[in-house]
Order: structure tokens, then sequence, then C-alpha cells
């Protein structure tokens, strides 16, 4: 027990440590902006084909499921502002999010730990160049920036699912359909939604970089630091989802 808690407390400090040294290399030149773009390509670009089919599942099952239990009290004009909200507020988030710590978080731990393996890291470090700028900063930042736009993108695959669902059942005008959505939709329904979106991302990306970055030596390292990476991201997505839930409910 003394063992684990100390693990624990070792863990949570060099967590912190890693956190703090982002911050401060953040703002320290030379800018990777090339690295950065192409991290930004890697992790948005090449994620939209798995999130487009995810979404637009989201939308007609959420659709689906949910007619039967409306039709019996009559109320299926709400379907499309009912689906709408359920992806904005909460499902499209959570889902896009464990699917990205799936992908991005698992594929950074386990690049940054076979660098680290193969001592790519040190090799930089020995011709000058900050491997953690490169590295670590480069890819925090894209996960930042591109988990919420596959979220929102997301929203939109989303609701078009909801609007092949509601059809399969009945017959309602796209025109009609998208007016009852944006109808429901208020700006505090986007706003809690899109800012923790910022904090998946960029937990994502920290928790993948920290795992890789630190892996240790042997080939063995890699898959775990991979597989770490996915389930510490992973609980950290419904830990932040859990707070932000609560606070927006404290707000409104």
């Amino acid at each position: 027990m003394n063992t684990y808690l100390k693990n624990t407390f070792e863990n949570t400090g060099n967590v912190s440590l890693f956190t703090i040294r982002f911050f401060k290399e953040i703002l320290k030149p030379p800018f990777q902006i090339n690295e950065f773009l192409r991290q930004c390509y890697a992790i948005g670009y090449k994620t939209l084909p798995l999130v487009s089919i995810t979404g637009f599942i989201m939308g007609l099952v959420l659709t689906i499921q949910s007619r039967p239990t409306l039709a019996k009290f009559g109320a299926e004009s709400w379907i499309p502002g009912m689906v709408a909200l359920s992806l904005i507020r909460e499902i499209a988030p959570v889902i896009t999010a464990l699917i990205c710590a799936g992908r991005i978080s698992s594929g950074i731990g386990a690049e940054l730990g076979s660098m680290k393996v193969t001592e790519q890291i040190d090799a930089m470090e020995v011709s000058a160049i900050n491997p953690y700028n490169y590295l670590v900063v480069t890819r925090i930042l894209a996960t930042t920036l591109m988990v919420p736009l596959l979220v929102f993108y997301a929203d939109l695959v989303g609701v078009f699912g909801g609007y092949v669902g509601v059809n399969l059942h009945g017959d309602i005008n796209m025109t009609r359909y998208f007016a009852q959505v944006l109808e429901s939709i208020k700006f505090m329904d986007l706003l809690p939604a899109t800012i923790k979106t910022f904090f998946f991302g960029f937990f994502i990306g920290m928790i993948g970089c920290y795992k890789g970055f630190n892996a240790a030596r042997g080939t063995a390292s890699v898959g775990i630091a991979a597989n770490e990476a996915v389930v510490s991201a992973s609980l950290s997505i419904f830990i932040i989802d859990m707070f932000a839930v609560q606070l927006t409910d404290i707000l409104q």
C-alpha cells in the first residue's frame, strides 16, 4: 500500500512538472510552425473518416431508439431538437474525445515511446534541438485545437444522421428539420460543450506525450506507453466531463 501511494504521488508530481514545462516552452522560440501544421493534418484530417462514420451512426441510432417512446406520447415533433441537444451537449463531445483518445493518444504514446527507445530523442538533444519543443509542444497544441473542430464536425454529421433516421419512418423536409434543430439550440448549450472539448484535446495530447516521452528502455515499453496513454486519457475525459456537467448545472 505504501509503495502504491508513493508511486501515485511520484507520478502526479512528474505529470505536474511535465505540464508546467509545457507552459514554459510554449512561448520559447523557435516556433515549430511546420511541425505543428503537420500534426494538425495527421491528427485532424486523417481522423475525419472515423469521426464521420461514428457521428452519423450516433445521430441515426439515437433517432431510431428515441422515436418509438416519443411516438407513444405524440411527441415525434420533438425528435430533431432532442437529438441535436443530446449530441451537442454530451454525446458527440464525449464519444468523439474517446475516439481521439484511442487513436491519437495511443499513436502519440507509441511514436514518442519508440523514439525514446531508439534514442532518437537523445540524438535531437545532442544536435542542439529542443526535443520537448519540437515533439511535445506541437502535438499538444495540435490536439487542443483539432479535437474541438472534430467535435463540431461530429455534431453536424450526427444531426444529419438524425435527419436520415427521422425519414426512415416518416417524411420531413430537410429545411424544416434543420429549422427545428436551430430553434432548439441556445448559446448556453454550445458554450459549455465547446469549452470542455479544449480540455479534452489538451489532456489527450498531454497524456500521450507524457507516456511516450517517459517510456522506459526496451521495445515492450512502447506498447505499455500506448496502452497507458489510452486508459489514462479516456479516464481523464470522463472526469473532466463530470466536473463540466456539475459546473454547468450550478451556473444555469
